[in-house]
């Protein structure tokens, strides 16, 4: 467990650094008000907010997110959530069940686009 919230407090950093030193990213997020949240089956994770070019994020989980991605457990969630080909073991997740999206899937899409800002060499 202790691995999976690191992680997720880690990714909030890696986004406001990438929202501060990378214009595309600045440009991604501009203008967007969103609030979702990164959780264990047993509610356990961390929201989101992104607002006014802002990236921030709070223990716990908010009552009421744009979407939700929820992962069968800590050990699970952190294992796809830093795995080196990403996209693939979203799908392959998506696909066994290991992770559930709950939401508005246009806003998972936009949160996709902006963890592409993440990888080095963007």
């Amino acid at each position: 467990m202790l691995k999976f919230k690191f992680l997720l407090w880690m990714m909030t950093r890696l986004m406001q650094r990438a929202v501060k030193t990378q214009p595309a990213c600045a440009k991604h997020v501009a203008g967007k008000n969103l609030e979702f949240q990164i959780q264990t089956q047993d509610k356990n994770g961390r929201y989101f907010r992104i607002k006014d070019g802002k990236v921030s994020s709070f223990v716990g989980l908010t009552k009421a997110p744009k979407f939700t991605m929820t992962f069968k457990n800590a050990a699970k969630g952190f294992e796809i959530l830093s795995a080196k080909d990403g996209k693939e073991a979203f799908l392959a997740a998506l696909r066994d069940e290991d992770l559930v999206i709950s939401g508005d899937f246009v806003e998972v899409m936009w949160f996709q686009r902006l963890t592409e800002y993440l990888q080095p060499g963007k």
